[in-house]
Order: C-alpha cells, then structure tokens, then sequence
C-alpha cells in the first residue's frame, strides 16, 4: 500500500486529490495538511511513501516544507512531488533542487496522477532527465540566485563522466553504450555519484550537474 500526504491550503483541492487517489485500491491518504508547517510534522509522525506537496501555502511554503523533509535524515524515505498551477517556472526548479522528485500541475487527468505517484513510490524521479534539463536551461540561463552545492571533487573522473550524460539526459543503457560499460556499471556509477552528492533522485542529480557548472546551458553530449 502506497500511503499518501496531501499538503494543500484549499480544502476542496484536498478533497478532490483525496477523492482520485482512492480510486486506486493500492494507494491510502493517511492524512492531509493546510500548511506547509504541518506537513513537516505529519511527515515525522507518519513518515508516508509520499507527500503532494502545493508551492504556495501560508505559514510555511511548499519549497521550505520539502527542503526540511528532505534534508531530515529520519525522513530519507519519504518522496514529494510538487503540485503547482503555474506551470514550468523557478517554482519548479527551486522544488527540485530542494529535493522534489518531479512535479505535476494541478489539471493533470486522473490516471496520470495515479501513474505519477506509482512511479516516486517505486523510488524512481517523476521528470525524464531531459524534462529536467530543458526546466534548468531555462531557468539558469535566467536566474543569478545563489545556491549552496556539494563539492564534484568527490567524484571520480568516471563518476563525472556519468553525471554530465545524465544531464544530457541520456538513459544508464545509453551510458553505458556512450562509455562502453555494462548497463549495470553505469546504473552503480550513477548511483555513487547520488550518494557522494547527496542527491535524492535522478532529478536532483541533473539539478547540481548545471548548478556547479559542470554542464552549461545549451550543451549537448557528443
């Protein structure tokens, strides 16, 4: 059973959510939150696969909410998707980059909500790499706001390697056909490198590849 917390400010959206995803026999609402403040504390008290998280929500946003979620180690397991009306904008970006899987825009149909919260649960990011790096291009060819990143010298030149494909949005299988590595050498090179960042998910990952400069806005892989 995937268990879900809805954190919304408007009541009827949290009905309606409620009301969609129970349509799923696999998946459970175990509680709902109006602000961004009590979505943190549902979220350590219960602890749920995954949190729908709204932006703009009062006493705490839906940004800050997922970065203290995030950042808390008890909570490592617990994944948010960003639920926003505005579209593609530095919303979404800052939600990535506080450690949200993917985001979804309110008017999505029903089966594509269902799909999206079956597939974080199953630990994957809800964004293709490539849906990630067209989002950060835009936003970074844009944005001066500062952000605090983890140290690539950590990574091997192998590692490096990987990360800067992936934000090219290039599968492991291409990868691993790119760097002439099994598939499952390129998925565990992936994998380290998300460790060593602290990165969440694929999405994250790309995230700090253009952040760090590692990979530039309009660069594309040979």
């Amino acid at each position: 059973m995937i268990q879900v917390l809805l954190a919304d400010d408007q009541r009827l959206v949290r009905a309606g959510l409620r009301v969609l995803l129970g349509s799923d026999p696999e998946i459970d609402v175990v509680a709902e939150a109006e602000d961004g403040a009590v979505a943190v504390r549902l979220a350590r008290e219960l602890r749920p696969d995954i949190v729908l998280m709204d932006i703009r929500m009062p006493v705490l946003d839906g940004i800050e909410a997922t970065r203290r979620i995030a950042q808390d180690p008890g909570l490592d397991g617990v994944r948010m998707i960003i639920l926003t009306t505005f579209g593609i904008d530095e919303y979404i970006f800052r939600g990535l980059r506080a450690g949200a899987s993917g985001f979804l825009v309110k008017d999505i149909e029903p089966e594509g909500l269902l799909q999206a919260v079956r597939v974080v649960a199953a630990g994957e990011a809800l964004l293709s790499p490539g849906v990630t790096r067209r989002l950060i291009e835009d936003y970074a060819e844009r944005s001066r706001e500062p952000a605090a990143l983890p140290d690539l010298g950590m990574l091997t030149d192998r590692e490096r390697e990987v990360v800067t494909l992936a934000a090219a949005g290039l599968s492991n299988q291409e990868i691993a056909e790119r760097t002439r590595l099994s598939p499952l050498t390129a998925k565990t090179h992936v994998s380290r490198a998300m460790v060593k960042l602290g990165a969440r998910d694929r999405a994250q990952l790309v995230v700090f590849a253009y952040e760090s400069g590692l990979v530039r806005p309009g660069w594309k892989s040979a």
